[in-house]
């Protein structure tokens, strides 16, 4: 059972990096775009968060528990760094994912950019940029965590 645990998380932590990255690009692109071209690049944006980043996050972290109560019952003392920074940052990371990032971009997706709420969505549009940037800081560095334990450790 833990191999299949393993699979959802890296299947989920692909999910969630890859859709980030995504929503990254198209966020770059909408630089380029007047203001009736943002909402459809919000939209997309909101696809992609609600179709691979949100279930990814949501996988990777709920895999990531029950791997870590089944393997060792928790974070103990004996725990090496690689594997506390990968525990800590993913959590982290996945719940501002799933409870800040996923509600801010769906009504981001929501709102017209050019009319009574286009200060609304800008203000959204940079909540989102903020806390997206943050969220992928954290799974990032889970990622560094993460080859860390893959390479036996870091004490």
């Amino acid at each position: 059972m833990t191999r299949v645990w393993l699979f959802l998380h890296f299947f989920g932590f692909v999910f969630w990096i890859g859709g980030s990255l995504a929503a990254m690009v198209a966020g770059i692109a909408a630089r380029r775009e007047d203001r009736a071209g943002l909402g459809a690049i919000a939209r997309a944006q909101a696809g992609i968060t609600k179709a691979l980043i949100a279930p990814g996050a949501l996988a990777t972290v709920i895999s990531g528990l029950l791997l870590t109560f089944r393997n060792s019952g928790g974070i103990y003392p004996g725990a090496n760094t690689g594997l506390i920074l990968m525990q800590g940052a993913g959590l982290v990371g996945g719940l501002i994912t799933l409870l800040i990032t996923v509600p801010t971009v769906s009504k981001l997706g929501r709102l017209d950019p050019e009319g009574k709420t286009a200060a609304y969505f800008d203000e959204l549009r940079q909540r989102h940029r903020l806390v997206a940037s943050i969220a992928g800081v954290l799974a990032l560095t889970a990622l560094v965590g993460g080859v860390l334990v893959a390479q036996g450790g870091y004490r």
